[in-house]
């Protein structure tokens, strides 16, 4: 079993900036990918950033294109969302989650999932 847990939340005002984190522990697959994913009061869950074990392919949705970031820091096993340029509709639940490869997280898909954090950006 792999466990995920997002940290970093919290209430910011349009503009600024927040960075999740996301500490995978516990059997790992042998080569893991981690995403992003997003779901607001009555939207559909969003799929936002993942990323390869080795770092070196990323997807990023179209919506956060330019403004967020996923990055990686293995040593800490723990995957991290940097959001810049924060607006409201970024509003959600933010959960990480882990499959074989960042592919499937892009389409939706992911083996484990964290409990989620919450972001709400104000005008």
């Amino acid at each position: 079993q792999v466990r995920l847990v997002e940290s970093g939340g919290g209430s910011a005002q349009a503009g600024d900036s927040l960075r999740l984190s996301c500490a995978v522990s516990g059997r790992t697959f042998v080569s893991y990918a981690v995403g992003w994913f997003r779901q607001a009061p009555g939207k559909v869950t969003e799929f936002v950033a993942a990323i390869s074990w080795g770092g070196d392919i990323t997807h990023y949705a179209d919506s956060v294109k330019g403004r967020f970031t996923i990055s990686q820091d293995n040593d800490k096993n723990t995957v991290y969302l940097q959001m810049n340029s924060l607006k409201p509709e970024d509003t959600a639940v933010y959960h990480c989650a882990a499959d074989t490869a960042p592919a499937l997280l892009r389409q939706g898909q992911g083996k484990y999932w964290g409990q989620g954090t919450q972001v709400t950006v104000s005008s």
